[in-house]
């Protein structure tokens, strides 16, 4: 069954399509929404094209004559200032005006480089979100684009709303294991941060990633996606609340600059960055979050539950001292009061650099309950 979500921002309403099949309306459902396309350019990196793209420019074809592809690379390699270059040449080569359309046929990584090329072609196309994995539920939906520095991952993007997420969970069964598990990530996250309640579905009845089908993954999906729009719809541009949705991305964000992107998938990196939010939130609050049993069920999901033996914390607190919602060069981390309830915090340099020690050879299994608190709760 097909479901619509609404997204209404500050900047622009559009709509998240979910269902299964969908592909062969994919062009009645973009000529609805996007009337006088000129022309289509459709992005997309290697694995889907060799899996979807035929498909896709066959049903674009039955509404557009001018349907072009560029392919990128496959890989977080590939949200680079030479693909999105890349891009924009392929744009300028076939002519695309103003009135033209980008269609980001992919996961995270084709969305926000797709993303920042509409955003900043000709100063602004359209362009729509057709996700193919289940981490795009997250990066999909909310209007960030971005490619990324050596210094640190997403610094140069843009906030852009695309004008439809058209989600065909079908597209989704060719994914690998640890796809699966890396967008299963983002959502724990928002159950985490905004819903007690999906967090205790999700515990029922995913007990493992196979579970994860049919109609409960459509059902999972389905929430992940209205948990974001009620905070998007709050604070587009990540002035306050939006950072919430950063909850175990500080230290991820590090470890993925660290390693090199693309060596631990985002979502395994997040799982450990969610983890140590938890650890860190326990003796920062001093009070009982339950750490070790999030860890069992981490690890039972087949997330990392400990940091790579041969990453430096020292590397990793410099890391995060660049994370966009560092101040003065003090890291800013979401912590978890309670299931539903995450706060940012402001944590001092030795503190945070002394649990990342422990951390790191200990699994955070022990910790002294000194702490050294920040700024207020910012809800």
């Amino acid at each position: 069954m097909m479901k619509r979500i609404h997204i209404a921002t500050s900047s622009k309403q559009y709509e998240v399509v979910i269902g299964n099949e969908l592909l062969h309306m994919i062009d009645r459902m973009i000529d609805r929404i996007c009337p006088h396309v000129t022309a289509v350019l459709i992005i997309t990196d290697e694995t889907v094209a060799s899996l979807y793209l035929a498909d896709v420019q066959q049903a674009l074809r039955q509404t557009y004559d001018r349907v072009y592809t560029h392919i990128i690379p496959s890989g977080e390699e590939a949200k680079s200032f030479e693909q999105f270059y890349a891009c924009h040449t392929a744009a300028l080569t076939n002519r695309l005006d103003r009135d033209s359309l980008i269609i980001a046929l992919g996961g995270g990584v084709v969305g926000d480089l797709a993303g920042f090329v509409a955003a900043t072609y000709m100063r602004g196309i359209r362009f729509v979100q057709v996700p193919t994995t289940l981490l795009a539920h997250d990066s999909a939906v909310g209007g960030k684009t971005a490619i990324n520095h050596p210094l640190g991952k997403n610094m140069i993007g843009a906030f852009y709303q695309p004008e439809l997420v058209f989600y065909d969970i079908s597209l989704l069964h060719t994914l690998p294991e640890q796809e699966m598990r890396s967008g299963f990530a983002e959502i724990i996250k928002h159950s985490l941060i905004y819903d007690r309640v999906f967090f205790g579905w999700l515990q029922a009845n995913v007990q493992k990633l196979d579970d994860l089908h049919g109609d409960r993954l459509q059902y999972a999906i389905q929430k992940g996606i209205e948990i974001k729009a009620a905070i998007v719809a709050k604070d587009e541009k990540e002035h306050g609340v939006r950072a919430h949705l950063n909850f175990g991305h500080t230290l991820g964000h590090a470890l993925e600059s660290e390693l090199g992107y693309g060596v631990m998938t985002h979502g395994d990196a997040v799982a450990l960055g969610m983890l140590f939010a938890i650890f860190v939130s326990e003796h920062f609050y001093k009070q009982p979050l339950f750490y070790s049993s999030f860890r069992t069920l981490f690890k039972h999901y087949g997330f990392p539950t400990s940091l790579p033996s041969h990453v430096s914390p020292e590397r990793l607190l410099e890391k995060m001292k660049k994370d966009k919602k560092a101040k003065d060069q003090t890291v800013r981390m979401v912590l978890m009061k309670e299931i539903g309830t995450v706060c940012v915090e402001r944590i001092d340099d030795e503190q945070l650099l002394r649990w990342l020690y422990v951390f790191a050879e200990e699994g955070g299994e022990k910790c002294d309950s000194s702490d050294s608190r920040g700024n207020d709760c910012e809800r």
